[in-house]
């Protein structure tokens, strides 16, 4: 089993696609990239923490590789937006991907440069040494997969899904 860590904005929205994944272990909502010890949901959404809202996610490497949860991440957040995700606006929205060795450092570096080279743009996604990751409060924990109807309105509501018609 490996892990990976991703801010992608919202945690119960990049959250909910990535537990539809083939491979995919676990999702755990939580929070990285501050230095205080276990933040509370209330001061990382005020921005007093310097923490950014992350997904941890359990993968078996033998049915999906990082590079493409990389790339599946890319693909489900706005990496030209530097101030957040969507509506989430702030520090605590932005994106990142927290690296635990080397190769996963050269992967992010390389996805980040592959979308600005295809793109023409600056890329706002931080790749960023891990330091420490603290799981959110039980409600937050797989929130898509708990309270369906809810987690579409949010994808609608946030921007990141049209809304059907």
């Amino acid at each position: 089993m490996k892990e990976a860590y991703f801010a992608g904005g919202c945690f119960w929205c990049i959250g909910g696609f990535f537990e539809q994944m083939e491979g995919v272990l676990s999702v755990t909502s939580g929070y990285s990239g501050g230095d205080e010890d276990a933040p509370s949901y209330e001061d990382v959404k005020a921005q007093r923490t310097g923490h950014r809202e992350t997904i941890k996610i359990e993968y078996d490497e033998s049915k999906i590789g990082y590079r493409e949860l990389l790339d599946f991440f890319a693909a489900n957040v706005d990496p030209f937006d530097g101030g957040g995700q969507f509506i989430d606006r702030g520090r605590s929205y932005t994106l990142a991907v927290y690296y635990t060795d080397g190769a996963q450092k050269k992967d992010a570096q390389e996805v980040v440069k592959r979308i600005e080279d295809e793109s023409g743009r600056e890329v706002f996604i931080a790749v960023e040494p891990f330091k420490s990751f603290f799981e959110a409060e039980n409600h937050h924990q797989h929130y898509s997969l708990r309270h369906p109807e809810e987690f579409e309105k949010e994808l609608v509501e946030s921007g990141r899904k049209e809304e059907k018609k």
